[in-house]
């Protein structure tokens, strides 16, 4: 019985001694990898607007007779008096921010069918014309590197219908409305 202790003892010992050794001998071949780095974050912003000095009205234009320029807005006001009357202006949209903008939905004001017959709306960017809500664009404006702008033209005219019967018969007052939407690019 004696025997068969001792025999348990030196047993346990051997199995514990091991472990011990393979612990130890597990630490010495583990080792852990460090990253350690520095970010220095650059300040940005986000800036596509309206340059109001370059607000022009077209020549043979009605004038407006009142308008506001902010930098995300015109507001104009005219009175088209007869068929051949326009109204048209151009102002450039520039992006001064730190990253690129692309513009992605022009969403116009939809003339009705009757009023389609006398009047013509259209909006255009960089060159692109549209009379109908666009929600799928992908203009770029980048940002000014080089002062990078695209001109937006807006334009309301009074058109003679084929039948004289379309014309209005009374002061039709309608609000016409364009959102260019960007996000970043």
């Amino acid at each position: 019985m004696e025997k068969n202790r001792n025999t348990q003892l030196l047993v346990i010992a051997f199995l514990s001694f091991t472990v011990l050794f393979m612990s130890v001998g597990f630490a010495l071949y583990s080792s852990s990898l460090t990253v350690n780095g520095t970010v220095n974050v650059s300040p940005a912003k986000w800036s596509v607007h309206y340059v109001s000095n370059t607000y022009a009205e077209s020549t043979g234009s009605v004038e407006a007779t009142s308008k506001t320029i902010t930098n995300t807005d015109v507001t104009y006001t005219v009175t088209l008096t007869k068929p051949g009357d326009f109204y048209e202006f151009t102002i450039n949209a520039i992006n001064d921010g730190s990253f690129d903008a692309k513009l992605k939905a022009l969403t116009m004001t939809s003339l009705t069918t009757e009023q389609a017959k006398y009047l013509t709306y259209t909006v255009s960017y960089d060159g692109h014309e549209y009379n109908t809500s666009q929600s799928s664009l992908s203009y770029v404006l980048p940002c000014t590197t080089g002062s990078n702008t695209a001109p937006v033209k807006v334009r309301v005219a009074y058109t003679q219908p084929e039948n004289s019967t379309d014309l209005p018969q009374e002061a039709v007052q309608l609000t016409l409305t364009a959102s260019l939407d960007f996000e970043q690019n």
